[in-house]
């Protein structure tokens, strides 16, 4: 049984990335670079939490510190969970056609699991774009000498979301369910409303207080 990603040292993972296996993919990676993006914004918070100086804002740097724990938990899950249905897919791929009836079963097959492609994806979409607000509030408030890397955070972020919607985007082109890809694309277009400015604007604080 293949080792979890998340037990992988990192270059086991980068190896098998860089080699012919279908497995780990661009989703996996989406995923996980969100899930560094959410473990650069709680880092950022442990290292405010305690001192003297950010005892005003402490209660609110611990919630956000939950917060971007758990998109890291769920970002992490996700990249796992690309794995598995694209193992699914195949599985259904290989189903035989021999009959009508075979073939239709296939065919239902193929469309269920790639309607369940199309979801993890959107769902790392989903939470890396989360970690945006959480960027924002951090950036003008925690200690200059830490605040690239919520600069960081926010670029992995965004790159997370853009990268996420391809891998969204190649399932549906396969759907033949055509309200189930309307109401996904509407989906994709309300993610992407306010991105590329909000994480604009955390860099543009970042690089202000860079040259502070």
């Amino acid at each position: 049984m293949t080792e979890p990603l998340d037990a992988q040292p990192v270059g086991a993972f980068l190896d098998a990335l860089a080699s012919s296996a279908p497995t780990p993919g661009g989703g996996s990676v989406a995923a996980l670079s969100g899930a560094m993006a959410a473990g650069l914004v709680s880092m950022v918070c442990a290292l405010t939490v305690g001192k003297k100086q950010f005892a005003e804002i402490e209660e609110e740097v611990r919630a956000i510190h939950d917060r971007a724990e758990t998109l890291r938990r769920e970002l992490q899950a996700l990249a796992e969970q690309d794995i598995e249905v694209f193992a699914r897919l195949a599985a259904a791929y290989k189903l035989p056609r021999t009959t009508q009836a075979d073939a239709a079963s296939r065919q239902a097959a193929i469309q269920q699991v790639t309607r369940l492609a199309a979801e993890v994806p959107l769902r790392t979409a989903q939470a890396a774009a989360a970690l945006l607000p959480l960027c924002t509030a951090l950036a003008p408030r925690v200690g200059r000498l830490i605040v690239s890397d919520i600069g960081v955070a926010a670029l992995l972020a965004r790159a997370t979301v853009q990268s996420a919607i391809l891998n969204v985007e190649i399932n549906l082109a396969g759907l033949e369910d055509q309200i189930y890809v309307r109401q996904t694309r509407a989906r994709i277009e309300d993610l992407m409303v306010g991105l590329s400015e909000e994480t604009d604007g955390v860099v543009e604080i970042v690089r202000g207080r860079l040259n502070q």
